[in-house]
């Protein structure tokens, strides 16, 4: 019987512990949001029966980090490098640790005060500096006509990033309407990065081993979070994973194509979304009832029907990014674009009169942009 690798070890102990984590943390972090009043109450659009939590993602963030900083502990103490390569201990890292502090920091601030979109987008664009200081960009995209990578001109990648790491917050917030949604989409995405990280042609455990361990971390949540809710994730994990999915998807060989397929509901959502408010004359950040996720809700599915639907969309894109190269990839998702909008246009004829509906059957969603 072959002999268990250290990689393995690693990789599974370090899930296990971030979901017990996730789980122990989660229903603290609930009363620690009713002490200081963080609460998403009942009223106006939202139509949740009680006054809700709302900075639950604060748990993933600390079962996240706890877990990593206790296999980091183990790693030094073995006389390492157990698992982490020399090159990922600069400070590149640390200042990347810091930008998702700070993501959880602004968060926190948010779902206290509830800050206005426009002090949103400046904090999430901070978060993004803060990673670009630190060496961390995106130098190369997939050439659409060949397998070959483009390198972009530095003043280009910085652009490039920065636009990156705020849009992947932007549209997790946006699919953060349903219990469970953005929690869930956000889990499979870090499971597909992590399992791309471990193929011979990437080779890159240490990405890996942070995205299973988030993976973990999401699941434990989930178990508070999956409908009906005792926890929302709010701004608090919203910024946490979006974040930590944008630097994930940068790190090592760019996995920026394989990041925008997994992600392509919600990334390709939030265009369409953006969009029709413009063209409509309304401010791109009104909230309305326009979503994916709203439209099945119209169209007769459940709240946990709309949800599963859209995790196994989710799942099955994640496995096409495992079996297609970047010009693949970037062409799967150009298709899903034009499939989702047909859909969204088909599915908003049938629901025409949505608004009309009785809205205690739905939770509307709480993203403010």
């Amino acid at each position: 019987m072959p002999a268990v690798s250290s990689t393995t070890i690693l990789l599974v102990g370090s899930t296990i512990l971030a979901f017990a984590l996730a789980a122990i943390a989660t229903p603290l972090v609930g009363i620690f949001a009713r002490r200081f009043g963080m609460l998403d109450v009942p009223g106006g659009r939202r139509v949740h029966p009680r006054p809700i939590p709302r900075p639950g993602g604060l748990a993933i963030a600390v079962a996240f980090g706890v877990a990593i900083a206790s296999f980091w502990v183990v790693d030094r103490l073995s006389g390492g490098p157990f698992l982490i390569p020399e090159e990922v201990r600069s400070p590149r890292f640390t200042l990347t640790a810091i930008a998702a502090l700070l993501g959880v920091g602004i968060g926190l601030v948010d779902d206290l005060f509830e800050l206005r979109a426009r002090w949103q987008l400046l904090g999430l664009g901070l978060v993004a500096a803060v990673i670009v200081l630190a060496g961390i960009h995106i130098d190369f995209v997939n050439d659409p006509l060949s397998d070959r990578l483009v390198e972009l001109a530095f003043p280009v990648a910085v652009a490039f990033t920065m636009f990156w790491i705020v849009g992947m917050n932007v549209a997790l917030n946006f699919i953060d309407g349903l219990d469970g949604l953005a929690a869930g989409v956000a889990a499979i995405a870090a499971v597909t990065l992590g399992g791309l990280a471990l193929l011979p042609q990437v080779a890159e455990p240490f990405v890996a081993w942070m995205g299973f361990t988030l993976a973990g971390a999401i699941a434990g949540f989930l178990l508070f979070n999956f409908h009906p809710a005792r926890l929302f994730l709010g701004t608090t994990g919203v910024a946490f994973l979006g974040t930590m999915l944008a630097v994930l998807s940068i790190f090592g060989t760019a996995k920026v194509a394989a990041a925008l397929l997994v992600l392509g509901v919600p990334i390709i959502d939030t265009f369409y979304v953006l969009v029709r408010r413009m063209l409509s004359g309304r401010p791109p950040y009104a909230p309305d009832r326009g979503h994916f996720h709203h439209r099945l809700l119209d169209v007769g599915l459940t709240h946990q029907q709309a949800v599963l639907f859209i995790y196994g969309m989710t799942a099955i894109l994640g496995t096409l990014a495992f079996v297609t190269s970047g010009r693949a990839q970037l062409a799967s998702f150009v298709a899903l674009a034009i499939l989702l909008g047909v859909a969204v246009m088909a599915l908003a004829q049938r629901s025409a009169k949505a608004e009309e509906l009785d809205p205690s059957l739905y939770r509307e969603e709480a993203d403010r942009f």
